[in-house]
């Protein structure tokens, strides 16, 4: 959709069932737009007061009820969407709010497309781009810590990092667009390092906040493990043991699982997405094979592998499993079975091994803390915010563009070089929180939201 369009589709009335399909004691209608309170008296046959729950009689077109509930004018600029936003709490029967929806479409209401009640409190500047996108991130945290993050994104603790970054580039860049425009003056600041101090003092700026970033994109994404080994290492023991509960099944037959295995769960709030694959080995079982070859495909997609061994076998062939991982994955051994065979546990983080009992839960705590440390994500989560991997882009290119700007200053005092170069980051950065954006990436961003955010 062009500019044009969202601005004439901005003028338009919207509405959408706000609640979660399916059964439920009461369902939320919302609607937004300059013809919500005229929507709302011909539909409840009441004048509404700001911010007043009212009890109302929803009303079809001849004056038969169609349901009962409570009705909540929120007026505008004082709504999320900075429009007048009226609100239906109704009952929560699918084929109710349904009827209902249909009533307010027909009383000239359209129905919203995906975040665009989010995307006009954005258009609206009631929030910036960070914002609207914690509100979706926050609906769907998969762990509380990534849902604390999330909230602290939409309270403007990633923004308000983002924005002073951005105001000292915009210092630096004011300041050397004068000197250029100035050259009589003196205002030499190729003369000494006070550019290049500034400079330094951005770039630990901008590290500390791509670090930080990296931390709330880990927590709402999470990460892809693939567990490996042989037929009965004990890989669905230790998918068993990581998720808290028999999602696999476990005997003492080697070759039990013949699919990969896919758990969603939460590692000390890290979000992870967990697949336990087949025994890798060569075998006749044409089903067999067939998991095999699976499990090496998984292995190719995954952010890191746990490789699973018998501490009661042999390890040497059992490790040599090792050749099937890319390189470039990150690979931690996991030395399973050491109540059999008296071992204690342990772990070498710089070998990244650990020994454990994926049966009595030996061991477990300190996997979880090797994996966490791997993936690089901080101890604690106190203080991180929700991050977007489009967010990392921003930042990197930042980044690029102060180092490529530094580098032309210190080599060949290209001044209009490093000018340009902070005009680029500065725009980069304005990415992020909205302040510069395509009109088709705007679009891509809420249509991934539901369709009553």
């Amino acid at each position: 959709m062009s500019s044009s369009d969202r601005h004439q589709a901005s003028t338009d009335t919207i509405c959408a069932i706000a609640t979660p399909p399916g059964v439920g004691g009461v369902g939320v209608i919302r609607i937004s737009g300059p013809s919500s309170t005229s929507i709302a008296r011909q539909l409840l046959d009441i004048e509404l007061q700001p911010r007043y729950a009212h009890f109302a009689h929803f009303k079809n077109d001849d004056g038969t009820t169609l349901d009962s509930g409570l009705a909540i004018l929120f007026q505008g600029p004082a709504s999320f969407t900075g429009e007048d936003v009226i609100e239906l709490q109704a009952h929560g029967g699918p084929q109710i709010l349904h009827m209902l929806l249909r009533r307010v479409l027909s009383l000239g209401a359209r129905a919203a497309r995906p975040g665009e009640f989010s995307e006009r409190a954005f258009l609206n500047n009631k929030m910036d781009l960070v914002q609207a996108e914690a509100v979706a991130d926050l609906i769907e945290s998969a762990t509380g810590a990534s849902a604390r993050a999330a909230q602290r994104s939409l309270e403007g603790v990633f923004s308000e990092q983002v924005n002073d970054l951005r105001e000292e580039l915009i210092g630096l860049r004011v300041f050397i667009e004068a000197a250029l425009d100035f050259p009589d003056e003196e205002i030499d600041f190729l003369a000494g390092s006070d550019v290049l101090e500034r400079l330094d003092r951005a770039g630990i700026h901008l590290t500390r906040l791509l670090n930080e970033a990296h931390q709330g994109q880990l927590l709402r994404d999470g990460i892809n493990i693939a567990i490996a080994g042989q037929p009965n290492a004990g890989k669905s023991s230790l998918l068993n043991a990581l998720s808290g509960r028999d999602s696999a099944i476990v005997t003492d037959i080697p070759g039990t699982t013949r699919d990969v295995l896919r758990e969603h769960i939460s590692l000390d709030g890290l979000p992870v997405h967990v697949f336990d694959t087949a025994g890798i080995r060569d075998s006749d079982d044409l089903v067999e094979a067939e998991g095999v070859r699976r499990a090496r495909a998984a292995l190719t997609k995954a952010d890191m592998v746990l490789l699973v061994l018998d501490s009661s076998a042999d390890c040497d062939e059992q490790v040599a499993l090792k050749k099937e991982i890319p390189p470039a994955i990150p690979c931690i051994e996991v030395h399973n079975k050491i109540d059999l065979c008296g071992i204690k546990t342990g772990t070498d983080e710089a070998a990244m091994k650990v020994w454990l009992s994926a049966k009595t839960g030996q061991g477990i705590p300190e996997l979880v803390r090797l994996v966490k440390q791997v993936a690089g994500v901080a101890a604690t989560h106190d203080g991180v915010f929700s991050a977007r991997t489009r967010h990392l882009d921003a930042l990197r290119r930042t980044r690029e563009h102060i180092n490529t700007g530094r580098q032309q200053l210190a080599d060949f005092n290209a001044a209009e070089t490093l000018a340009e170069e902070l005009r680029l980051a500065q725009k980069a950065l304005g990415e992020i929180t909205g302040q510069y954006l395509p009109d088709d990436l705007l679009g891509d961003i809420f249509s991934s939201f539901c369709i009553g955010k």
